[in-house]
């Protein structure tokens, strides 16, 4: 494991767990690489981040927010709230969102910079908001987009928050431009009361490497936000890439991050020169992520040993200068005749396989409810309590019991619920990503 790191800036290191045994002719190689981030400086109000953080938050305002009006009071007090947990220093601006995006602080295309007297004139802004109108999510990404690609800031964040469907623009629109704001800036989106879609919220949140969540309850929202810009705060190194260098023959067959959520890096990769490519992974502060890579490597012969994958944490270097590597470490491929060692699953990769096979079971068990296929959804729901009971995964498993009643965990045996109410649904399908770390011995 080697470490590089410049000074004042968060040390990275890098992990590799794996069974490196392959029997004669094996090709598959599944690694787990740990990235860990610290040592970086302590989010403060006076203590900014080397190259500075802008931030914009976008509210929903459609009409349908006014009903019931908590949901309106919520959103601008959580908004107040989130404002109030810039530190001094931060470019930062609202927009309020419905069929249409407005800049509510501080307009003219402009982003403040936080201090007690713009951190109080955005407060002052905000009691004006109010709902009417539609929903059209792209509109508001692209004025967010816009006013972050005016600021010079290292991190660039967004923080989206709706209460309802894009029912005012076409799928084709959001997605076109969720792929041109995609490495520009990160956005955790966040889903308030029942009638919003899952997997429209989940879906933005992923295609900018952020976070997603359900705020059932509107009281629960100034929360969720000032946690949420604590987070933002606390992040000092941006676009951050994994890097995969492999050798020739050696074909990549998945990259997935597996904690804190798991997430599909395949088809996010961009070519980094020869045998070499980035996967994104956004920007980051103190805080530990961990990798599925799983690559196939040319047969050998017992005896032979190969490097079969280099993973590095890459961040652009200065204009005209090479990319700056973080971190990095070594996949390797050893053929043996061995057959305990060969077989042997390394508990790492063992734990998130079950984990990534947790979040397929939940989200294809729903489906199947939804679409009113009892044994489909009974089976895949109790096999996802079953991997849930296995791993640990304490927190999934209690809202898997919201949905059905739990016979044996064990085996997986259970009956679907005759009735579920939409926010336990929904906050099963919208956390159904989120993982465990293998427990210690």
């Amino acid at each position: 494991m080697a470490n590089f790191a410049k000074p004042s800036a968060p040390r990275f290191s890098v992990e590799v767990y794996q069974n490196e045994y392959l029997p004669e002719g094996g090709r598959d190689v599944h690694s787990i690489v740990t990235v860990t981030s610290s040592g970086g400086a302590t989010a403060t109000r006076t203590a900014v981040a080397p190259g500075g953080a802008a931030v914009v938050i976008m509210v929903d305002c459609s009409g349908s927010m006014e009903y019931p009006p908590d949901k309106m009071r919520g959103a601008r007090e959580a908004t107040a709230a989130a404002v109030d947990t810039l530190r001094d220093g931060t470019a930062f601006a609202v927009i309020a969102g419905t069929h249409v995006a407005k800049e509510v602080y501080p307009g003219q295309g402009r982003l403040a910079v936080a201090d007690a007297a713009t951190r109080a004139q955005a407060k002052q802004a905000l009691r004006g908001l109010s709902s009417g109108g539609g929903t059209a999510i792209g509109t508001w990404l692209r004025l967010a987009d816009g006013l972050l690609r005016r600021s010079t800031a290292a991190i660039r964040h967004g923080i989206l928050l709706t209460d309802g469907r894009n029912e005012h623009e076409e799928p084709a629109v959001l997605r076109a431009t969720l792929d041109a704001c995609a490495g520009r800036f990160t956005c955790d989106a966040r889903g308030v009361g029942t009638d919003w879609e899952v997997k429209e919220v989940t879906g933005i949140a992923n295609a900018l490497l952020g976070s997603a969540d359900i705020v059932a309850d509107p009281a629960h929202l100034t929360e969720d936000f000032t946690r949420m810009m604590e987070n933002v705060m606390g992040k000092e190194v941006a676009d951050v890439s994994l890097r995969l260098w492999t050798p020739v023959g050696v074909e990549i067959q998945y990259v997935k991050q597996v904690a804190p959520t798991v997430q599909d890096l395949t088809d996010r990769r961009t070519e980094a020169g020869p045998r070499a490519g980035d996967y994104p992974t956004g920007s980051w502060g103190d805080e530990s992520r961990e990798y599925h890579v799983c690559v196939r490597v040319p047969g050998a012969a017992v005896g032979q040993e190969m490097l079969a994958a280099r993973a590095s944490l890459v961040m652009p270097g200065a204009p005209g200068e090479a990319p700056a590597v973080l971190a990095q470490g070594l996949v390797r491929a050893v053929w043996t005749d061995d057959l305990s060692a060969s077989t042997a699953i390394n508990p790492q990769v063992a734990h998130y396989t079950g984990q990534a096979e947790l979040a397929q079971a939940i989200q294809q068990g729903l489906e199947a409810r939804k679409l009113g296929d009892v044994g489909g959804a009974t089976a895949k729901l109790g096999r996802a309590v079953q991997l849930a009971s296995a791993s640990g995964n304490s927190d999934t498993a209690k809202l898997l019991a919201k949905v059905v009643d739990v016979v044996d965990a064990a085996a997986g045996t259970v009956r679907l619920k005759a009735k579920v109410a939409d926010a336990d649904e929904m906050t099963l399908e919208t956390r159904s990503t989120q993982t465990v770390r293998v427990r210690k011995a």
